[in-house]
This record gives C-alpha cells, structure tokens and sequence, in this order.
C-alpha cells in the first residue's frame, strides 16, 4: 500500500469509518506483532500482547496528523509499545515501584526547573546537585521510567548506537529503539552506565572515566564489551 493509499485510509478512519479502521489494522498486523515480540516473556500471553498493542496502535490511528508530514509508523511504533509497557508497569508482571516513581518524578521537575533556569538541557552534575541523587541513581531512575531511547543520539565524538549497533532498515530501526532500553537494563552495572554516559548523556571517554572512577582505557574496554553485549541481546 503506498502512502497516499494509507494516509487516504486513516482519514476514513479518523472520520469514524470503521471497516477503513479494520482494514488499516489489518494492513499493520506485522508491524504490531514485530513490536509484540520484543516483550515475549515478560508473563503475559502472546495474544494478551497483541490485542494490547492493538489498543495502542488504534490511539496512534485516531491521533495522527496526516498533515505533519511524517511516516505513520514513526508515530505509531511508540504508541503501541506504550499500551505494552504501561499494562506491564501498572497491571501486569512488571512494577515500578513507587520510591522509583517518586523519584522519577522529582527528576522529571529538576529537569524543567533547571531547563527554565538555565535556558538548555541540565547536566547529569547540575541534576545530582538539584535532586541529591548520584549519577548511578539519576542513570537507573531514567531507565525505570523514561520512554525508550533514540539509537540517533550522538556521542562527542559523533557516535550513535544506530550505526554502531547496525541496525537495518527504517522500520527495523523503530522496533530496535522500543527494544534498546530492556537491552541495556541486561548488560552489568558498570557496562550500562558506561552507554548511558557514553551514548545518552554524549560525555567522552575521558569524561565518563572520572565519573566511573576507572582509566580511560578502561572505559574504552566496557564500552566495546557492552556494545558486543548489546548486538547479541538486541537479535535474539
């Protein structure tokens, strides 16, 4: 089907058509199933997955703008997964608990606190110094209850774990970012926030040595482990 063709049946859709609803569900079963997969073990039935999925990917259906100009799954991948994680999270076999919750949201109000104060994004030391919180703390608080990361952030030296990880195609690349947080929550503690701070914070190896308390040989070490690690999680 080609973009006109879809954006012709979202409209439809959107404008109460329910057979033009069902048969763009239909037209995307493969890409709900491609998001479905990544949460095969978490304790709920494949199925109980899909039809999760298919709740998110109906809110994507009723809210995407068809004139924005961008590609519908963009904006669907997210809100599928969403539906997924958020059942997980407040019904199903995963919990946040509520220290991380409060904590989450106490670094979610530095952050915009900060960002008004300052005018640009807080660094991870302006944000332990605001919140009492270590580095390690804001690094896992930001992973318990944060929405999946971008594989296009840019390390100082223009890294990005898209093209150090290569992922394929585009829409591969959008299931690859759903899945690339439950990656990194797999690797040891210090591999993890080696790639936070090496891929989400953008700090160099000599930078992240300092916080990490080991030599920037080291870093470069646990940096290229947790890359290994992460391609041999991500295709499993």
């Amino acid at each position: 089907m080609s973009t006109g063709e879809m954006f012709a049946l979202l409209d439809r859709a959107q404008n109460g058509d329910d057979d033009a609803c069902q048969q763009v569900l239909c037209e995307n079963k493969g890409l709900i199933w491609a998001i479905v997969r990544r949460y095969y073990g978490c304790g709920v039935e494949a199925e109980d997955l899909f039809q999760l999925g298919c709740i998110g990917f109906i809110k994507a259906v009723k809210g995407f703008d068809i004139t924005y100009g961008t590609q519908f799954s963009t904006y669907a991948v997210p809100k599928i997964a969403g539906e997924i994680r958020r059942f997980l999270r407040d019904d199903g076999a995963i919990k946040v608990g509520r220290t991380i919750r409060e904590k989450g949201q106490t670094l979610w109000s530095a952050k915009e606190r900060l960002r008004q104060q300052l005018g640009r994004e807080a660094k991870l030391s302006e944000l332990s110094a605001e919140t009492g919180m270590s580095v390690e703390e804001i690094a896992s608080v930001e992973l318990a209850t944060g929405a999946p990361e971008s594989l296009q952030q840019e390390t100082a030296e223009g890294l990005t774990l898209e093209s150090t990880l290569g992922t394929a195609g585009p829409e591969d690349n959008l299931v690859e970012k759903i899945a690339l947080r439950e990656a990194i929550d797999r690797l040891s503690e210090r591999e993890r926030m080696t790639i936070i701070l090496r891929y989400f914070k953008g700090l160099t190896q000599e930078q992240s040595s300092r916080i990490l308390h080991v030599s920037q040989v080291q870093v470069s070490r646990l940096e290229r482990r947790a890359i290994s690690h992460l391609k041999e999680i991500l295709i499993e």
